[in-house]
């Protein structure tokens, strides 16, 4: 979802979407009444701007202080961008220690606006990708913005899933396993062309599987882009405020969690990569890779084994999710132009992870 909204995005009635080309993404009318049998404001002058990276699930501001968030646009793969899941995790999560928003009301009937959708609270706080807030932009803050994302992860990866019901919200083992046969038949849903590198590479996942330890809440999207930080005055020190994005998250093996994190992790030196999701890292203050594998270990008790392995499935995984958006994208059912950019990426980062298995991370 870009920054700007197309003329179908939004329309006030279902009769207003129907003469589009396109289905809408928010039907105003239904939406405030469901809104205000939901005990949540709702005026007649509501309005919604889209927020966020936006390349996946649809997030919007609403004029009245809250978030919502639906799927994109379909054809969709199966299974994807399920919102109710989304928002079943963040409803149990909320009894917990794990930094999320609130989950104030949850959708199911697709009649309302065209598609599931929750909406939560809107945490304020600043999101750190390619240059931080002045408060954070010393050495010494920004150790400590990369200790708080470290922090959060190990508190979320201590959540008992199992009491806090999520019973069945996925399987507690075999989780490698089937994250390798889900991508392999996902990328068979989402090519568009021939690339011998993916088949390879999830190939070479399959023969070389490591051995899970005991199973957490997987985010399957940690990174620096996914959480927020508390605007704070400065001189003080910086505050990891909520964890965004989950609907990857899933019951699993937590150093996939890591090994993700590892991809997005620059260090000074590192060779160009497509689609530098958090550049920061690199500067003086950030630890390095090593460094945040021993603070994750010290806080967690586990050790991180097999980093090749986790670090290649990561970017095998999201050579796979960018092939199902570049298809999207040239199918039309996106306006978002970045999408388009992903043609190239997919064939650059297939190539990496396939280095990955040859020559280490």
């Amino acid at each position: 979802m870009p920054q700007t909204l197309a003329a179908d995005d939004i329309v006030e009635t279902h009769a207003e979407g129907a003469a589009n080309q396109r289905e809408p993404l928010l039907v105003l009318a239904p939406l405030r009444e469901y809104l205000r049998a939901s005990g949540l404001e709702a005026p007649d002058e509501l309005s919604a701007n889209p927020i966020g990276e936006g390349h996946s699930n649809v997030t919007f501001a609403l004029s009245t202080g809250v978030v919502l968030r639906r799927p994109p646009r379909g054809p969709l793969p199966p299974s994807a961008h399920d919102v109710l899941r989304e928002a079943r995790l963040l409803e149990a999560l909320g009894r917990t220690e794990v930094r999320t928003p609130r989950v104030l009301a949850v959708c199911a009937d697709v009649e309302v606006i065209g598609a599931p959708f929750y909406v939560m609270e809107l945490v304020a706080g600043d999101v750190i990708t390619d240059s931080l807030p002045a408060q954070f932009d010393t050495p010494a803050m920004r150790a400590l913005v990369a200790d708080e994302l470290i922090d959060s992860l190990v508190e979320l990866h201590a959540a008992q899933w199992d009491s806090i019901g999520l019973e069945g919200f996925g399987k507690p083992t075999g989780y490698l396993e089937r994250q390798v046969r889900r991508f392999a038949g996902l990328w068979e849903h989402n090519r568009t062309r021939e690339l011998p590198a993916v088949e390879q590479v999830g190939r070479w996942l399959a023969d070389n599987l490591p051995e899970s330890g005991a199973a957490t809440i997987v985010h399957g999207d940690y990174r620096l882009g996914n959480v927020l930080y508390d605007p704070v005055s400065p001189g003080s020190p910086p505050r990891l405020a909520a964890i965004l994005d989950w609907e990857m998250a899933t019951i699993g093996d937590p150093l996939a969690d890591l090994g993700y994190l590892l991809t997005h992790w620059l260090e000074p030196g590192d060779p160009p990569v497509p689609f530098r999701l958090q550049p920061v890292t690199a500067l003086p203050g950030f630890p390095n890779r090593a460094e945040v594998v021993r603070r994750y270990e010290q806080r967690s008790g586990r050790e991180m084994r097999a980093v090749d392995w986790y670090v290649t499935l990561a970017i095998w995984k999201g050579v796979i999710f960018m092939e199902g958006n570049y298809k999207r994208a040239v199918a039309g059912t996106t306006d978002d132009p970045y999408l388009k950019s992903f043609g190239d990426a997919v064939v650059a980062l297939s190539e990496r992870a396939l280095d990955v298995t040859r020559n280490g991370f």
